[in-house]
């Protein structure tokens, strides 16, 4: 099949690297892709967030299946488009990215389908925020209901830096639209996982587990950033608890999505709270793969991605190959200085070409300059994976190719998975 993925960070990377290692890819396109991608699959300059231009673009390449790898082309209804044009897709239409799209439809539809979750309330205003914020004690949660790049969720130690952030979505409208509506919800203790899932909007499959480490700095520190490296599969997660994840949080949301006649073909992916007596609560949905996540999931994941894929988008997940997790992958996130803060691009990257066994650079935030030198072009910069039988090698392999690499003010955490290797 010719393939189309949309998307140009290091998911869409590792979309495309999946892709290309399957027996059903005869041809592989990305839009808008960048350097890494470039040298896997032809990539094409345009928008995904343009349903027009996208549709047009995959008909005059012939494409049979299209991968929607961010939220925002999701969100805009790209996938219906290219549906309505006859091209299979992988990726939920407008109607099921509003999972996503926003937090106040997606708590709103997990208290409707009996989801575990934690109380909310929904604020439009500062008066309905204090009232809101009066109920619940520090850590606070508070998200803007729309997207918002990663910037949107916030965990603030006080009342009032609480009532601040929301001060600066409402009446400052530093979000623009997506602050509009703001999300108050209870902060839930525990151990914070990631489960990735495919459906067909009848049958869902897991992918294998992943742990995400969202703190910028070493230890757990520093402020929450999109993800500054993953590993999987997560050796505590056996098949008592996928059962439990799956009975109380996947089946229900693939029936609720069925019974308010939402049709829902991709990923589910679910920010979920294991809480310190075993229970489940559900923090968020997404509606396509993670990231940095992906990096992980996708290279230990044991069958042929474009495969599932594929079925999946056929409405025939239940008759695809699934073998679960085959090998241990662990991926460590070289980001810009500054990074989540203000930080400057331009810097050159060098060693992220060198060939290595066992080892993958997915580029995220990188592009080619006039001179045609490989530079820094965003906060996430690369994602560096080492793969290996065990989580220790896998983490030995990733380190000994990070060190390798060199940009000027280079951040990259030190513990990826030690916590983990710690309590085994």
């Amino acid at each position: 099949m010719k393939v189309m993925v949309l998307g140009g960070g290091g998911r869409e990377h590792a979309v495309v690297h999946a892709f290309s290692k399957s027996k059903i890819t005869s041809g592989l396109h990305c839009c808008p892709g960048n350097p890494g991608i470039a040298k896997l699959a032809e990539c094409h300059a345009g928008d995904p967030c343009d349903p027009a231009e996208m549709t047009g673009l995959c008909k005059k390449l012939g494409i049979e299946l299209a991968f929607v790898g961010p939220e925002a082309p999701l969100v805009a209804g790209t996938a219906d488009a290219l549906r309505a044009a006859g091209i299979l897709v992988m990726g939920p239409g407008a109607s099921g990215a509003r999972l996503e799209g926003s937090k106040a439809f997606s708590k709103q539809f997990m208290k409707r389908h009996h989801i575990p979750t934690s109380d909310f309330d929904l604020c439009t205003n500062v008066e309905e925020c204090e009232a809101a914020l009066s109920k619940r004690r520090a850590p606070f949660v508070v998200k803007a209901d729309g997207l918002a790049a990663g910037k949107g969720a916030f965990l603030p130690e006080t009342y009032d830096e609480a009532l601040s952030i929301c001060r600066m979505m409402l009446e400052e409208q530093k979000l623009g639209t997506a602050g509009k509506l703001i999300v108050v919800e209870d902060y839930v203790p525990g151990m914070e996982m990631t489960v990735l899932a495919f459906t067909d909007g009848g049958c869902v499959r897991i992918l294998p587990s992943s742990q995400d480490h969202k703190r910028a700095l070493d230890g757990d520190r520093g402020n929450n950033t999109g993800g500054m490296g993953a590993y999987s599969p997560v050796p505590w997660v056996g098949d008592e608890l996928t059962k439990k994840i799956t009975d109380e949080i996947l089946t229900p949301t693939v029936e609720g999505l069925k019974e308010d006649k939402i049709p829902f073909i991709g990923v589910i992916y679910a920010g979920i709270m294991i809480k310190p007596d075993g229970s489940l609560s559900l923090l968020e949905y997404n509606v396509r793969l993670g990231d940095p996540e992906a990096q992980v999931v996708l290279p230990a994941f044991g069958g042929d991605f474009g495969e599932v894929v594929a079925s999946c988008a056929k409405g025939q997940l239940a008759k695809a190959e699934w073998p679960g997790a085959a090998r241990v992958a662990l991926g460590v996130v070289m980001a810009s200085g500054g990074y989540p803060g203000a930080f400057e691009k331009g810097f050159e990257i060098t060693g992220a070409d060198e060939e290595l066994e066992n080892s993958f650079v997915y580029h995220a935030g990188t592009k080619t300059n006039a001179a045609g030198k490989l530079v820094t072009n965003g906060g996430r910069v690369l994602t560096v994976v080492g793969i290996a039988d065990d989580l220790r090698t896998a983490r030995e392999r990733a380190y000994a190719r990070v060190k390798k690499i060199h940009f000027d003010k280079c951040h990259y955490r030190n513990d990826i998975g030690d916590k983990t290797l710690k309590k085994k």
